[in-house]
């Protein structure tokens, strides 16, 4: 079983950067794809960006590509999620998690995902 702790978030501006952390124990980390995903108060937890297990396929939501970049390195059982241009419809608490079976990818249903973090609150002031 994989357990994830996410850090790195904050209260930042409009316009800033920020970079989460999601720190995996597990034997099975390297073999799991990863997402992160984000739910803002009143809303359902949404997809926001996944990366396969080899660390070389990645995909966004639309309102966050060209300015997230999610990445991985398995040698540390770490994950990232480097956000910039931040804005105000960015504010949300921001999980890690894995997929729930290993060697999958493509699904962005928070079905398919297991083993999530407590969250970190991400808060862009306009």
């Amino acid at each position: 079983q994989v357990q994830l702790v996410e850090s790195g978030g904050g209260l930042v501006q409009a316009g800033d950067s920020l970079r989460l952390s999601c720190a995996a124990s597990g034997a099975t980390f390297s073999q799991r794809s990863m997402g992160w995903f984000r739910q803002a108060p009143g809303q359902e937890r949404e997809f926001v960006a996944g990366i396969d297990w080899t660390g070389r396929v990645t995909r966004y939501l639309d309102s966050v590509e060209g300015r997230f970049t999610i990445s991985r390195d398995n040698a540390k059982n770490m994950g990232y999620l480097e956000m910039n241009m931040l804005n105000a419809q960015d504010t949300a608490v921001y999980y890690c998690a894995v997929r729930n079976l290993r060697w999958s990818w493509g699904s962005r249903a928070t079905r398919d995902f297991e083993s999530w973090g407590q969250g970190t609150q991400v808060t862009v002031s306009s």
